[in-house]
């Protein structure tokens, strides 16, 4: 009971130290749920509305030798895609972002086509231009409905049953469930953004609590008493547990928010209470372990800016499972689970996908994910039982 009591007395130290300074914690609990919303989400409304602009509107398509194929010009007008004169260096102007996809009709075409052979004509592009995406491919659906229809027509003129030339009818079936296809955009940004809250939501607290303390000599007298170190520590962790966790429950509750009163991409946000708490137990372990990690590596700080100067690849880590599996998408696999950002970007996806997390799964994750965090506990607890941790520089 007196060390509980310990615990909690720290603990309630610590929440006052930061409750004056209502500034930072106000920044501490509402900066990631104001900020995180509003960007996913206002991004993904930019991006929709600039691909509904870009697919309705009639564009206007730089054509090299409209002359040669005005029938062409006429189909492409059809489907909205208007035929324009070029500018005068056409390469220069797709290069500067003046132009964003354009067509090349070859001379020799109406040779080609008068004598059946296949007519040239070329695609100009910028392949590295996200936003010339969806105009090229408009370009290239439209070339590819009128070679088929001619393909189709001269058959017909010919007396030949136009499917001959298709022996295979190919069609594809999507098995995939609505909450996958309306989670397929959301998979990439949403479990970087709750992983990171959850893993680094109480390191101010911890940061200023132990590399602060000790830089302000605030922090011996604390250890002089014959409260255990153990206790002390736990104090500071469940301290920072705290506003990491309403941190977390405030940025979950933001997206419940945004996506129920979002009209764009936010309607595709599972944001019901089941899912919203399946979220919470698998990122409360990130909690925990982000936690132990940032108080041992302050303890063995000799400033706080020394303890701040550890946030630059702190910040990077849960970025490295998302970026791994956009270059090498791996099946869900039973160890996975038990690998620290890894896990937890697969049991988001599975939450997203409204997919099925087995108890093995559950089991390897959580028992793996405490026993990280009580081992990060045990480290920073070894840490403050060195008498020079509080000793100033």
């Amino acid at each position: 009971m007196n060390v509980f009591r310990t615990v909690m007395t720290v603990m309630r130290k610590e929440l006052k130290d930061l409750a004056r300074d209502r500034r930072t914690l106000a920044l501490a609990l509402f900066l990631g749920p104001l900020l995180y919303p509003a960007l996913m989400l206002g991004m993904g409304s930019l991006a929709e509305k600039r691909a509904k602009t870009q697919i309705d509107k009639e564009l206007e398509i730089p054509v090299v030798g409209r002359e040669y194929a005005p029938n062409l010009v006429a189909f492409l007008q059809g489907y909205g895609l208007k035929a324009v004169a070029p500018p005068a260096d056409l390469t220069a102007a797709i290069r500067k972002q003046e132009v964003d996809v354009a067509l090349r009709i070859s001379p020799e075409f109406p040779a080609d086509w008068r004598a059946g052979k296949p007519a040239l004509v070329e695609i100009l592009k910028d392949s590295t231009r996200r936003d010339a995406e969806i105009p090229s491919r408009r370009l290239e659906s439209v070339l590819n409905a009128y070679s088929q229809q001619a393909g189709a027509l001269r058959l017909l003129s010919r007396g030949i049953d136009a499917s001959i030339s298709k022996p295979i009818n190919l069609g594809t079936q999507d098995l995939a469930t609505v909450e996958a296809k309306r989670g397929v955009l959301l998979s990439v940004l949403l479990p970087y953004l709750l992983i990171l809250t959850s893993f680094i939501g109480g390191a101010y607290l911890i940061l200023d609590a132990t590399a602060g303390e000790r830089e302000r000599q605030s922090l011996e007298p604390l250890l002089a008493t014959p409260a255990p170190r153990g206790a002390i520590v736990s104090g500071k962790i469940a301290a920072a547990c705290v506003i990491g966790m309403a941190t977390l429950v405030l940025t979950l509750l933001a997206f419940r928010i945004s996506a129920q009163i979002s009209s764009g991409v936010g309607r595709q946000l599972n944001v019901s209470f089941p899912a919203m708490a399946q979220m919470l137990l698998v990122l409360l372990p990130m909690l925990f372990i982000g936690t132990s990690l940032l108080t041992w590596l302050a303890a063995s700080a000799k400033s706080m800016k020394e303890a701040q100067s550890h946030m630059t690849w702190l910040l990077l880590l849960p970025m490295v499972p998302t970026f791994a599996l956009m270059a090498s998408p791996v099946k869900s696999q039973l160890w996975q689970f038990a690998v620290p950002f890894l896990a937890q970007n697969q049991l988001i996806l599975k939450v997203i996908r409204n997919e099925a997390i087995t108890s093995a799964m559950w089991g390897v994750y959580l028992a793996s994910a405490f026993g990280l965090a009580a081992l990060l506990w045990f480290a920073a607890v070894r840490r403050y039982q060195q008498e020079k941790l509080a000793i100033s520089g």
